[in-house]
This record gives structure tokens, C-alpha cells and sequence, in this order.
């Protein structure tokens, strides 16, 4: 996904791989009591309960660790919905659009920082990848997801559901301004506003 990745070198051994996984814990704790801008590379590691030594043998500074904890949350965000779709009776697209808002709300009520960092804007728009943005990261991840799931060209699906994505980040966000737990109201909304929109530009 990411030109370059944010890891110094890949851990090999099994100690390494819990050591580095106990950092990005510690990084989301710290970032949703202090805030991005209060988080730094020793109080990761003091959360950890490693050196900053070790930390730095991984990450060359926090902004590396918080990128690894966003592709991390990237990662979870397309396997649950890809888990969702395999698992429920989809008759039409929007039910897969349902879907990624479902998934999307859960990680942000119930994943470390999430709420925070979301898909990485708050640190850099193209946290993710150095040749996109952030939501256009996501949004062809969704479009791949409903391309393969529907049989619709990716050239039909491609550009409205990235204006979609857009459209939706912003009120999700706001969504979630008004409520820790994301306001209902506005959450139907949001959908209602996606489905209707995309009802117009993709096949029935």
C-alpha cells in the first residue's frame, strides 16, 4: 500500500513481533488520554515497557509508529468488512455500502485511537500511501470490494465511490463531534445520503 514502509526493519522473531505489537498498543492508549500532539517516542515506550532503544531499532519517531498503527487499522477495516460480506446474503450494493458503515462505526467505538486518528488525516493526508490521499486509499479498497463482490467494472465504481467516501467521511465526523458514540440520527442520515447518491451513478 505505502511506497515506503514505516518500519525500520521487520521483526523476525516471535519476541520481536509482540514487542513492536506492544509499542502500537501503547502508542493508541496514549493517543486517546494525551492526544497526537502529546504522544512522544519515550512515553511509548514507557507504556510498552521496552528501552527507547528498542523502539527506535523499529520506528525511526513517533510519526512511524502512529503510520504502522493507521495501515494496522486499515487492515482490520478491509478484513471486516471482507468477513461481513463472506458471512451475510447480499441481494444489491448498497447492502455492501451498509456494510462498510457498520464496520467502520464499530472500529470507531471500539478500536483504540481510532476515533482519533480515523484513517490517519490528523498526522498527514497521505499517511497512508505518499502518492495518494488518505480517502483515496480507502475508497479503492471499497470500490475493489464492491467490483469483485458485483461484477461492476472498477471504471463504473471508481470515481463515485470516492466522492461517496468524501462525502460520507465528512458527515460521519460530524457524527461522531456531536457523540463518543457516534449520533444515531446523524448516522442514519449518512447512509441515506450515500445510498442515494450512489442509487443514481451505479447499476441497479
Amino acid at each position: 500500500m505505502t511506497s515506503t514502509t514505516p518500519l525500520r526493519r521487520q521483526p523476525v522473531q516471535q519476541r520481536s513481533a509482540k514487542r513492536v505489537e506492544r509499542m502500537l498498543e501503547a502508542c493508541a492508549t496514549l493517543i486517546d488520554e494525551v492526544g497526537y500532539d502529546g504522544v512522544t517516542t519515550t512515553l511509548i515506550a514507557e507504556r510498552a515497557g521496552v528501552a527507547v532503544g528498542s523502539l527506535y531499532q523499529f520506528f525511526p519517531d513517533k510519526r512511524a509508529v502512529v503510520q504502522a498503527l493507521t495501515l494496522r487499522n486499515v487492515d482490520r477495516f478491509s478484513q471486516g468488512i471482507t468477513e461481513r460480506l463472506e458471512q451475510a446474503t447480499l441481494e444489491h450494493w448498497w447492502d455492501a455500502v451498509d456494510t462498510v458503515f457498520d464496520v467502520y462505526v464499530t472500529m470507531h467505538r471500539e478500536i483504540p485511537a481510532f476515533g482519533k486518528l480515523h484513517f490517519g488525516d490528523v498526522v498527514d493526508m497521505r499517511l497512508l500511501d505518499d502518492r495518494r490521499d488518505n480517502n483515496a486509499v480507502i475508497s479503492d479498497k471499497i470500490s475493489e470490494l464492491i467490483s469483485g463482490k458485483f461484477g461492476i467494472p472498477m471504471g463504473e465504481v471508481g470515481l463515485p465511490i470516492a466522492i461517496a467516501v468524501e462525502a460520507a467521511d465528512a458527515v460521519l465526523k460530524m457524527a461522531f463531534r456531536n457523540s463518543t458514540t457516534g449520533d444515531q440520527a446523524i448516522l442514519v442520515e449518512a447512509k441515506a445520503l450515500v445510498r442515494g447518491y450512489l442509487s443514481s451513478r451505479l447499476p441497479a
